[in-house]
């Protein structure tokens, strides 16, 4: 069954974590020991070996061959290799799960939009909801072995009501290699279509909306399908499997202890208990483990899936909900709070405190602005600053004239102007109307105009 520890780990306080340290069910030493007890007795033999029953000649030469494999150690990227492929692992786990088909949305569609109360409208929305929880006990038996333990043949589908005898010899007339899964699913339409022409489904929307949540269901039954099939590559998994049985063989002979090559040199202190080597090994065998257990979490370890659980509370469920409580509804009335304008529900005597913190009005409600008065004044807007059109040449070469010509740039084609007429004063009306004028600026241009126009004549 599912280890679940989240009540335990609800508030974080002294010592919380710690206390998961000594469950046992689901924990990693029961993963694991097996493993650990292995290792343990191999380095103890080996130790004993060195010790023991080597020579001088032979122990100088193991001690080279126990340098040579701790230098080695360090050139299997075990972090990478082991993050990289439980990460993966883990992710397909989620995936998995939330691929379960569920019959909690179409139900409810079932429930609302395939009408009648009599015997003929109570056996359709029971069969129709029926078909979709049978389709899923057709896709969890061959990739759940759980399932298969309780349903191993068609027969004890058809005795635990799932189908009827009529069903089973249709479903075995229709010959396929692949799974069959998906025959119910078709029942399902085919029933849906003629509930719509005797006007038990009302109209084409409402059809609709059911063939779409029946899509969505039958989606996901696909999808469990496909996880099951498709894999995690073989190279991969023993990519992984290798570097770590390599890993810890090496460390089986470099994390030893070793005598000194040379008389009178310095040796490693003697620690007939390799600590810092039995928690690598804990860390990363157990690492390897956790991906061991999830990456089929269809089985029968503590934290698979409880699948027949699952089909138990589907059929359940759904078979109230389309039944019993089709326009079963409870009187409408006047809610408690009808007559006030702002609802407060009452707290108990052990979440009081929360009603003494303020409420989350944003980020910004408490800032405290500036205390001068003449900052929080509204400003008044500035005059309007005249803006001179200019030639765009004159901006890129940056002249210290806004009232440029063309000609002094260089030789180049002659700009003709366009005739205006002139004003009443004798100027020359500006060719933007709608933008404030210089007059020192005006009279420059109408200058620089006269001269081209004598230059033209």
């Amino acid at each position: 069954m599912t280890i679940s520890y989240t009540l335990k780990v609800a508030n974080s306080r002294f010592g919380g974590f710690s206390k998961l340290l000594f469950c046992w069910k689901g924990s990693i030493y029961k993963l694991l020991y097996k493993e650990f007890i292995v290792f343990v007795v191999l380095y103890a033999m080996l130790s004993i070996v060195y010790r023991r029953l080597l020579t001088e000649e032979q122990k100088r030469l193991y001690t080279k061959v126990a340098q040579y494999c701790n230098r080695s150690t360090d050139l299997i990227p075990m972090s990478f290799v082991l993050g990289f492929y439980v990460t993966l692992i883990v992710n397909r786990w989620w995936a998995q799960y939330t691929s379960i088909p569920l019959p909690d949305q179409l139900m409810c569609v079932i429930s609302s939009n395939v009408h009648g109360k009599d015997e003929r409208g109570r056996i359709l929305r029971r069969t129709l909801i029926r078909y979709a929880n049978l389709s899923a006990v057709l896709i969890l038996r061959p990739v759940s072995t759980r399932v298969l333990k309780r349903f191993p043949t068609m027969d004890h589908v058809v005795e635990a009501g799932f189908m009827t005898e009529d069903e089973h010899k249709k479903f075995e007339n229709l010959h396929s290699d692949f799974n069959k899964y998906w025959i119910p699913c078709v029942w399902f339409t085919n029933l849906a279509a003629q509930a719509r022409r005797d006007g038990c489904i009302r109209d084409d929307v409402a059809l609709h909306l059911l063939m779409d949540e029946l899509n969505l269901y039958r989606a996901k039954c696909s999808m469990l399908f496909h996880y099951d099939w498709i894999s995690i590559p073989l190279v991969y998994t023993q990519v992984v499997t290798i570097a770590l049985y390599s890993f810890f063989a090496f460390c089986l002979i470099g994390q030893q202890f070793l005598e000194p090559l040379e008389p009178g040199q310095e040796g490693d202190l003697d620690m007939y208990i390799p600590l810092s080597t039995l928690l690598q090994f804990f860390f990363y065998a157990g690492w390897l483990k956790v991906a061991e257990q999830i990456i089929n979490p269809f089985g029968e370890d503590d934290d698979n899936f409880e699948t027949n659980k699952l089909i138990d509370r589907n059929l359940q469920v759904s078979l109230l909900s389309v039944d019993d409580m089709y326009q079963d509804l409870p009187p409408a009335v006047k809610d408690k709070y009808w007559n006030e304008s702002t609802a407060q529900p009452p707290y108990t005597t052990a979440t009081a405190a929360e009603t003494l913190k303020p409420s989350f009005l944003g980020s910004t409600f408490d800032m405290r602005m500036c205390e001068d008065t003449e900052q929080t004044q509204p400003m008044e807007p500035l005059p309007a600053v005249p803006r001179i059109q200019t030639p765009l040449l004159s901006r890129f070469f940056g002249a210290a004239s806004p009232a440029i010509s063309i000609k002094h740039l260089g030789p180049g084609p002659q700009c003709h102007p366009h005739p205006r007429r002139p004003r009443a004063d004798g100027g020359f009306p500006s060719p933007h109307p709608n933008c404030a004028e210089d007059p020192e600026a005006v009279t420059c241009i109408e200058e620089e105009m006269e001269d081209e126009s004598q230059d033209s004549e």
